[in-house]
């Protein structure tokens, strides 16, 4: 992983722009504190800069921008991924091409070179991207992303008519007349002038309605491959474990899996394992008990309330927004804290809520078809919530998050299911022993007795929000906090403040000044997700409870009924 800054089809004097572009370049030096390097068109108009996190092939000869040279002109690319089936393709697909390189990222290239603009090239990829091209044969150039928005990616348009991308928004504040979020799924070609989805599995369509029978093997197969091949690494790696069912299950199958995964770095170490809270927190004791079941080399951390506070203003520079706040800052504090080990990667659990519906609200869904349609839509807009959370919160301090339950043949898999098969029902008990809790298939089939993945107590323990999981300590007093410094008057004039999208509650009101005080740009503002939300809800969802009309708070305790009626069945 890394940052990248390019700028295609720029005027003025070359000199001038290239020194401008490392200096946009540098602040993303957080990124890839590991090296950094440019390339420069040779006619002056086009710039692609890249700050290297060495992750795979840490020699020099995987330092970006990479190169092809051709008689009619070079292939020039850089990107921030992790292309876990980079060995695949290069005996199959580019089998006999010669390649120096051993990263991961050399692949593209050399793939494009092959397939020219065709989907083709990004369809052959396993892994996330975010991928800038130029091309010096045509003056051409083609961007990407990868399939639902795991690395992170901007563009914009300078004054000159330029087009300019960027793994953070800040590096564009200065030089484009708009920025926005480029989507995930997505390819743009300069040849075409278009944006095109690249990715388009069938349940990406809400009208798609899955209707497959959940099978408890295949699903344990497929989510313990996605683990394992996100072991691949030629640096540090460890898991985020917050004790709760998905951190978990992913430190488990990491423990399990790790000898046997070729690529992986040290497979003869214990597994380390991170956790952060409260003093305690939910989450310490579940992290824990699990670490203790699983034999890792655990790393428990606190943070006080003041803590959590004072990282606010840095935090939301780095998150470039002001949503996810609350689950972002004990991620920050950790992230340091994992970076100061030695420790450059960590798997993580985020994604399995959104696709199998596993937060508290699901349990009013009224239909399946409803369950599904919701389940799309918190997959589709996860780039701008948890992964973006989980991107770049730990990039503050240059360590990359991997999640495997977005992997692609997961999200087929989870995606396409019967949304009955999916839907919590605490009335029953399907297998005669455990209620019908949220993520009920992810549960059941890594309940597996003979060879326990987890202690019973934590594979059925009901869903904590991560920031209500760290201590509940934290998100009250972050709630007390900006009720004690948005004064009345500053209350009362918010809609003046703030007259677009004018914030709801004091809390909001406090992030929304500090996001602006970072990022002034008109633009920026419509990069960060609106609307209301109940417990993590899309908008769309609040119409599923007469309660919840013109509510906003993403607690889990806010759907106060099922948290209490399924405490007995686990931590509430």
């Amino acid at each position: 992983m890394c940052g990248i800054l390019a700028a295609l089809g720029v005027s003025g004097d070359a000199e001038t722009n290239r020194r401008d572009i490392l200096k946009l370049s540098k602040i993303l030096r957080h990124r890839g504190p590991d090296a950094s390097g440019i390339y420069q068109a040779p006619d002056g108009k086009a710039f692609i800069a890249f700050e290297r996190l060495s992750i795979v092939d840490p020699s020099p000869c995987g330092n970006q921008p990479f190169q092809i040279q051709t008689p009619e002109g070079n292939i020039n690319w850089a990107l921030n991924s992790e292309i876990y089936n980079h060995e695949d393709i290069r005996a199959t697909q580019l089998a006999g091409v010669k390649n120096p390189s051993k990263s991961d990222s050399s692949v593209i290239g050399h793939l494009y070179h092959k397939y020219g603009e065709s989907n083709d090239l990004w369809n052959s990829l396993d892994g996330i991207f975010a991928c800038v091209i130029w091309d010096e044969r045509t003056n051409t150039f083609v961007a990407a992303r990868d399939a639902v928005g795991i690395c992170s990616l901007y563009w914009g348009k300078g004054k000159d008519g330029s087009t300019w991308f960027a793994s953070e928004m800040k590096s564009l504040q200065t030089k484009c007349e708009w920025i926005d979020t480029f989507p995930p799924g997505h390819v743009y070609r300069s040849t075409t002038g278009e944006l095109e989805r690249w990715y388009n599995p069938v349940w990406v369509d809400e009208a798609y309605i899955g209707d497959q029978a959940a099978n408890f093997d295949q699903i344990r197969e497929t989510f313990i491959a996605a683990v394992k091949k996100r072991l691949m690494s030629d640096a540090p790696l460890a898991v985020l474990l917050s004790g709760g069912l998905d951190s978990s299950l992913v430190a488990s199958i990491a423990v399990r899996t790790v000898k046997d995964a070729e690529n992986a770095f040290d497979r003869d170490h214990k597994m380390h394992t991170f956790s952060i809270g409260i003093e305690g927190s939910p989450d310490l004791k579940a992290a824990r008990k699990v670490a203790d079941f699983l034999g890792t080399d655990h790393h428990e951390f606190t943070f006080t309330v003041e803590e959590g506070i004072d990282a606010l203003y840095e935090l939301v520079y780095h998150i470039e927004s002001y949503e996810q706040v609350r689950a972002a800052v004990p991620m920050f504090l950790l992230a340091r804290k994992i970076k100061a080990l030695g420790i450059k990667v960590v798997l993580s659990g985020e994604g399995a809520d959104e696709e199998l519906g596993g937060y508290l609200y699901f349990h009013k869904a009224p239909s399946p078809e409803e369950y599904h349609k919701e389940c799309v839509r918190l997959v589709k807009r996860l780039h701008k919530f948890d992964v973006m959370r989980a991107n770049k919160a730990p990039f503050a301090f240059g360590v990359e998050t991997r999640v495997p339950f977005l992997d692609k043949a997961f999200l087929d898999l989870t995606m396409t299911m019967d949304a009955r098969e999916k839907m919590p029902d605490l009335k029953t008990k399907p297998d005669g022993a455990h209620p019908k809790l949220e993520k009920y298939v992810l549960r059941k089939a890594f309940d597996v007795p003979e060879d326990p993945f987890l202690p019973e107590e934590v594979l059925w323990r009901q869903k904590e929000q991560f920031s209500d999981g760290v201590g509940y300590d934290w998100v009250d007093g972050l709630k007390e906090y900006a009720e004690r410094v948005i004064s009345d008057d500053m209350w009362d004039a918010r809609e003046v403040r703030f007259p677009d999208h004018t914030p709801r509650t004091r809390e909001y009101f406090l992030l929304r000044t500090i996001f602006e005080d970072h990022f002034p740009h008109e633009s920026s503002l419509n990069t960060v997700p609106k609307g209301l939300s109940i417990a993590c809800s899309t908008e769309e969802a609040i119409k599923w409870d007469a309660e919840w009309a013109n509510a906003h708070e993403i607690s889990g305790r806010a759907i106060k009924s099922v948290h209490e009626s399924a405490a007995p069945n686990g931590t509430a």
